[in-house]
Order: structure tokens, then C-alpha cells, then sequence
């Protein structure tokens, strides 16, 4: 077994395989005019209404001590790059901010890894719901958040360590959640609780941190299983629809963006979270209008991938590293178009506009 998995590896790793995935030429750029005294922090969501207005979700706004700083920080910025406000300054659920999200009615939506919250606004920036709870400050018990295996029993209406929304046609809003309760659950547009599924493990219909999730038009929902290196599908009630993964070879002289070289054997044997291994999907994306694909990214090498939604990769781009065109640890991707991208990235304090030239 170990031999047909070091040989599986050898293969995804090796140059000369790398053209049988298209390469996307693409260019990039740093789009934010961010004012003075103003910084980002840790870039952990991007999202991009309809009149192209962009939102930025930062763990910045914060000089506290590194645990359990108030890092996170809503901005606004027009289509142009320039600044234009900061949304929810001093919110009571800014603890450690997770993604963002902007919905068919240009509500603007936040998920709250540290407090365990989503939060909806209005495009005006008011407050509509919230979901979850963050800890009492003066309750006793009140710390941080431990990670039994297996978890203990999720609950309706709570959250614990929430990671991300996406929203069907009918405005229903499904919530992934996330790194401890594994599970998605589901919520009508008027914020009534309907029903939640999933649970740790690495069966079908499980997960090992439901890391981010996306709809498409018929309702169908995708969630990027990230410790599970897999993309789950399912229809709107929770149903199991099937999983695909993505399998593209990269250069074996890449390095991840931080760290030391994953060692690719050991994780796969060792049946522990794959986050670190090629093609574990950080995000999902999936792009309006009446030809659909998929954006996803991985941390290690650091890539983007162009998908259809039955899963075929239609082409890849970037690497991890410091400069334009090379990420570091993409978080959210926002893709108002097919050859439009925002991406987040954790490491370089940053969002990137991507514009992709694939070859006719």
C-alpha cells in the first residue's frame, strides 16, 4: 500500500505530466487604494457585489496580544479600488474573522471563526441577523474552544468555529461549520433554523473541516472538504449527490509558501487532515451566468484551478511566493466573471485581481 501511494505521489509531482492540465495565462494586480494609516492584516475574505463594489474582510484593526486579539475588520471598496468605508466598526461578533459573502440582494454576509458568528447586513451596512453566539465575557467557563475527537454533539442555532455561507435561488443560506462540528447547516431567507447535516469523518456526506461553500443556480451545493482533499455535492436538503477531487500534477521543486515541504507520504498513510497536500480545496467559487465553473485553490504549491461542475480541472495557474502572480495561502475567492478573480490571500496581507487569458 505505502509503495502504491509514494508512486501515486511521485507521479502528481513530476514536470513532465504538468501539460496534460492547460496552463491559464493570466495577469495580476494589488487593486486597493487603501488610505493613510489604514492596514490590512491577515486577508482572509474578498467578495464583489453587483455593481462591482469590492469587500474585504481583514484580521487587521487590531494591536492586542496574538491570542485572542479582535482581528477582524469589514472595508469597502468602489470598483476603482478606492476606499470607501469600513463597515461594522467595533461589532460585538469581531473576534477572528473567517469570510465574506454577498448575497443576490446585495446583503453582505460575515462569518466569525472567534466568536462563532454570522452576521448579515444590509447593503447600507445595518445589522439584519445574527447567527450563533459569541462566549460571555463574564461567564467563568469562558476560553477557548477545545477540539475533542470525535466532537461533541452539534447543536441548532450554535455554531463552533463557523467557516463560511452560501445562498440557493430561493434564499435559503447554508453555513459551514466548520472546523469543529463538521456539519452545514441550513437556514431560510427569513433566518428560521431548517436543518443541518454531516458529521466528522471521511465517509460520504462527512467532513474534515468543511472549509468553505459555494451554489450553483439549481440549488446544488459544494462544499470544499478540505481535510478530506475532496469537493462534496449535495442538493439543498442535504442529499449526497457525489464528491470529486483535484488531481493535478505540479513541479517537484515547489515549496510551500511557509513551513517546511509537506511530507505527502506521511499525511496520506498517517489518515490525518490532508489541508497541506496538493489540491485540497481552501475555496470554492463558482461564477454567475449560464456557462458555470468552479475556482478553487490549494496552499500547497499554492494554485488556482478552473473547473466544470462535474469536476474535470479545465486549467490551472500561479504558484505560492511573495510577487504579483504568486499567492500565499489563498483563503476566499471571489469570481464575478470566468476571467475575473479577487483572491485573499493569509500570508502577503493582500487581495490580487486576476485577469485569466485562456487560449481559445
Amino acid at each position: 500500500m505505502k509503495a502504491w501511494l509514494t508512486a501515486w505521489l511521485v507521479l502528481l509531482a513530476a514536470p513532465a505530466f504538468a501539460q496534460e492540465v492547460p496552463q491559464i495565462p493570466f495577469d495580476a494586480s494589488d487593486p486597493l487604494v487603501l488610505p493613510n494609516n489604514l492596514y490590512l492584516g491577515e486577508v482572509t475574505g474578498v467578495a464583489v457585489n453587483s455593481k462591482g463594489s469590492i469587500f474585504v474582510l481583514s484580521r487587521g484593526n487590531t494591536t492586542g496580544p496574538a491570542y485572542a486579539a479582535a482581528a477582524a475588520q469589514l472595508l469597502e471598496f468602489a470598483p476603482d479600488g478606492k476606499f470607501v468605508r469600513e463597515i461594522g466598526k467595533n461589532l460585538y461578533a469581531w473576534s477572528f474573522g473567517h469570510t465574506v459573502r454577498i448575497d443576490r440582494s446585495d446583503n453582505i454576509w460575515i462569518t466569525d471563526k472567534g466568536s462563532d458568528m454570522v452576521v448579515k447586513f444590509s447593503p447600507r451596512g445595518r445589522v439584519l441577523l445574527v447567527f450563533g453566539r459569541k462566549q460571555e465575557a463574564s461567564d467563568e467557563e469562558t476560553g477557548p474552544v477545545k477540539h475533542p475527537n470525535p466532537p461533541l454533539p452539534a447543536e441548532d442555532g450554535r455554531f463552533r468555529q463557523v467557516t463560511d455561507v452560501a445562498f440557493d435561488p430561493a434564499g435559503n443560506a447554508y453555513i459551514s461549520d466548520g472546523y469543529i462540528n463538521s456539519r452545514v447547516a441550513k437556514v431560510d431567507r427569513n433566518g428560521k433554523w431548517l436543518k443541518s447535516w454531516g458529521s466528522k469523518g471521511s465517509k460520504p456526506g462527512e467532513f474534515n473541516t468543511p472549509h468553505s461553500i459555494a451554489a450553483d443556480a439549481q440549488g446544488n451545493i459544494y462544499v470544499a472538504d478540505r481535510g478530506n482533499r475532496r469537493i462534496q455535492v449535495f442538493d439543498g436538503e442535504g442529499a449526497f449527490q457525489r464528491e470529486f477531487t483535484i488531481d493535478v500534477p505540479y513541479d517537484a521543486k515547489a515549496r510551500p509558501a511557509i513551513g517546511n515541504l509537506p511530507d505527502l507520504v506521511k499525511i496520506e498513510a498517517g489518515g490525518g487532515p490532508k489541508t497541506m497536500m496538493p489540491g485540497a480545496p481552501w475555496t470554492v467559487c463558482i461564477t454567475p451566468g449560464p456557462n458555470p465553473v468552479l475556482y478553487a485553490s490549494d496552499a500547497f504549491p499554492g494554485r488556482v484551478f478552473k473547473l466544470s461542475l462535474d469536476g474535470k480541472v479545465l486549467g490551472v495557474l500561479g504558484e505560492s511566493g511573495k510577487q504579483l502572480k504568486q499567492f500565499g495561502w489563498i483563503h476566499e475567492i471571489a469570481c464575478p466573471s470566468e476571467n475575473v478573480l479577487y483572491v485573499a490571500e493569509l500570508l502577503n496581507w493582500r487581495v490580487q485581481k486576476l485577469v485569466l487569458h485562456p487560449k481559445k
